[in-house]
């Protein structure tokens, strides 16, 4: 006993021992959780900053075209070739790369006499662990005496919809004339941000003209038609004044540390707004000749003509032997083959005759010969006709066993219709009619229109024509003839909460072809006037003009036209729903809005945006004034319609400011 005492004694201090270093390796895991540095220590949140350049920054009278530009920790460069702009613009390509804590540019053109060079890094820099933007960074430099700063800078927006135009060139010309822009390269340039901005630096004091070019070709001026541009009437004078802004300091992303009033040259002018368009393709060629389906081709070109083409048959007869359907502005026509004997033949031989623009840019006659494919061969059609008819016996054998009423004629081809009639249908609404082949008859008496009055159905009024279709002037016209159409318009009367019926008797429509159509008949419903909303818009502002007015949806798709008459568009039967509103210029009064064309210093037609959304509720009537020329251009389309979003600034991130907020501790910058 006494040993073992001795042992229990001897134990105890060590059970001790290990017990109190246990708590304390607790504890000391605890406090090192709650420590304000991190492991590894807090995240570099500073941005790289310039420590010396080689030629030096705004330097004169420099000769040498390879820049170094040093930073005080390594960096890398994102997408210089769409971020960086050098301006005057450079016609061969510099090279662009960084290295360790320097960026180097080599210029390849040859340097200019006592000219002011500027490279426009934009937000390509940044340092190469963390990220961190450089922010905007511009170096410059003079091959003269003098060192030009002044700057222009505005918007540049497209013409149709005012959507911000991202990554075109805007130049400056020193030449005023109008032949500059198509014969001389732009003076000095920019590129438009994901907002359309742009800012141009190194300006000598002056007056300019100032254009956008998509330049396809990269000689920096305008001579493709291809290319979207933009120009400006009025010439511009540079200027400055001295002037004050609010700088706000952020402590981190959440909190403001101060907001300071920061003295700063401001350079005008600031507002320039332009609005890029492409210019109509006048040039005529032959785009394409494509037979789909055995019974008709299309022919497309790259723009209309007044005068159809000539077809002269090599292996058939082409006289009579189509119905040709222009479309609008005939730059596509759909050759319809009357005989059914041409039909079947898989391939047609033909000379085409058409008026091309040759290399003068002048209309002349111009022949091809060309063979037309069906993609679906004679032997293929029948084959499927064949499947079809033994399918059809097998049907009418097994009805015959089972002692049903079966058919002992194969039935004939029937015509292919297809009614537009929506379940929601609007008192301004007309009921649709397409089909898939040119009619060559119809029987009026054979279609019907019935209302419902009470509980008794009575005969309805209607009218049955072509739907109008626009013309090369843009002018919306009707066939005169019911003959040959592919798509009807059934007018009618449509009183609010009446049901109709629409019902056709069999052999109402019978195609070039013979075959026929089979009874029809559908009912719907005209929607009450509780359902729907009425919009009134008074414009401000625009007198003496010929306005068009679009009520848009919130995938800024036209979903009503009104033309503003006295200065008044009016919308009725609106769907209750959220809105945004759109007007053109109407200066032809075509009804259609026209791009511009530089040779004849034409404009494209204004465009303009209500800068908000409008709300339009079931039975109530929405009064808005509008004047849209209040806000700028560039200002006016709403965010929520508008589609080239901005990119992401690239700010620092506040790493260290999050990582203390999730650990419990205060975090000082």
């Amino acid at each position: 006993m006494k040993k073992a005492n001795n042992c229990s004694i001897y134990r105890k201090p060590w059970r001790s021992l290990t017990a109190l270093f246990a708590v304390l390796l607790v504890a000391c895991l605890a406090a090192c959780a709650r420590m304000g540095n991190p492991d590894g220590g807090w995240y570099d949140e500073t941005p790289p900053h310039v420590v010396g350049a080689e030629p030096a920054d705004q330097g004169t009278n420099v000769k040498q075209r390879k820049i170094r530009i040093n930073f005080n920790e390594f960096v890398k460069i994102d997408n210089a070739t769409e971020k960086v702009i050098v301006s005057p613009p450079q016609l061969q390509m510099p090279e662009i790369k960084a290295t360790g804590k320097t960026i180097e540019v080599k210029l390849l053109d040859s340097l200019q006499r006592n000219t002011t060079y500027t490279i426009d890094f934009s937000d390509a820099i940044s340092d190469n662990n963390e990220g961190n933007p450089l922010g905007n960074y511009t170096y410059s430099f003079s091959t003269g005496e003098t060192i030009d700063t002044m700057q222009v800078s505005g918007y540049v927006v497209a013409a149709e919809n005012l959507e911000p135009v991202k990554g075109i060139l805007v130049g400056l010309y020193a030449n005023l004339s109008d032949s500059a822009f198509q014969t001389l390269p732009m003076l000095r340039v920019s590129r438009t941000d994901s907002r359309g901005h742009f800012v141009i630096k190194g300006v000598k004091s002056g007056t300019y003209r100032i254009y956008a070019l998509q330049d396809m070709d990269g000689n920096y001026q305008f001579n493709q038609k291809s290319e979207k541009i933009a120009f400006n009437h009025d010439t511009l004078q540079t200027a400055y004044k001295a002037d004050v802004r609010q700088d706000t300091v952020w402590r981190d992303s959440l909190h403001i540390a101060d907001i300071k009033r920061v003295g700063y040259t401001h350079f005008l002018p600031d507002d320039i707004a332009l609005a890029a368009f492409q210019e109509v393709q006048t040039n005529r060629y032959l785009l394409s000749v494509n037979r789909k389906e055995p019974n008709h081709f299309t022919v497309n070109f790259s723009y209309g003509d007044k005068h159809l083409p000539t077809i002269k048959g090599l292996n058939f007869n082409a006289h009579n032997a189509f119905i040709p359907i222009a479309h609008a502005k005939n730059d596509t026509i759909d050759y319809w083959l009357r005989d059914t004997a041409l039909v079947n033949q898989d391939t047609l031989r033909m000379e085409l005759t058409y008026m091309r623009t040759d290399s003068l840019g002048q209309l002349v006659a111009h022949t091809d010969t060309l063979e037309v494919l069906s993609k679906v061969t004679y032997a293929q059609r029948m084959k499927q006709k064949q499947k079809a008819f033994e399918q059809w016996q097998k049907q009418q054998e097994k009805k015959k066993k089972r002692d049903e009423p079966y058919e002992t004629a194969y039935p004939p081809e029937m015509v292919t219709m297809q009614a537009d009639i929506s379940s929601d249908f609007a008192p301004d609404k007309n009921v649709l009619l397409h089909f898939n082949t040119p009619l060559a008859t119809i029987d009026t008496s054979k279609v019907h229109l019935y209302t419902k009055v009470d509980t008794l159905w009575y005969r309805a009024r209607y009218e049955l024509k072509p739907v109008a279709r626009r013309n090369a002037l843009g002018q919306l016209v009707r066939p005169d003839s019911l003959k040959y159409g592919t798509d009807y318009e059934l007018l009618g009367e449509w009183k609010p909460g009446q049901e109709y019926s629409f019902e056709t008797d069999s052999l109402a429509f019978a195609d070039i072809y013979g075959a026929i159509s089979k009874k029809f008949k559908q009912g719907f419903k005209v929607k009450t006037l509780d359902e729907y909303s009425t919009l009134f818009i008074t414009l401000a502002g625009m007198e003496g003009k010929d306005c068009v007015v679009s009520l848009l949806d919130k995938s800024d798709k036209v979903v009503k036209t009104a033309r503003a008459a006295d200065g008044r568009a009016e919308f009725f039967y609106v769907v209750p729903d959220t809105y945004y509103l759109r007007l053109f210029v109407d200066d032809n009064h075509n009804g259609v809005w026209d791009t511009g064309d530089y040779a004849t210093q034409r404009q494209p037609e204004a465009v303009y945006y209500y800068p908000g959304k409008i709300e339009c509720k079931a039975k109530w009537d929405v009064n808005e004034t509008w004047n849209p020329t209040a806000v700028p251009l560039y200002a006016q389309k709403p965010t929520a319609i508008t589609q080239q979003k901005a990119d992401k600034q690239k700010t620092i991130q506040h790493r260290n400011a999050e990582r203390a907020r999730s650990l419990g501790i205060e975090y000082k910058p």
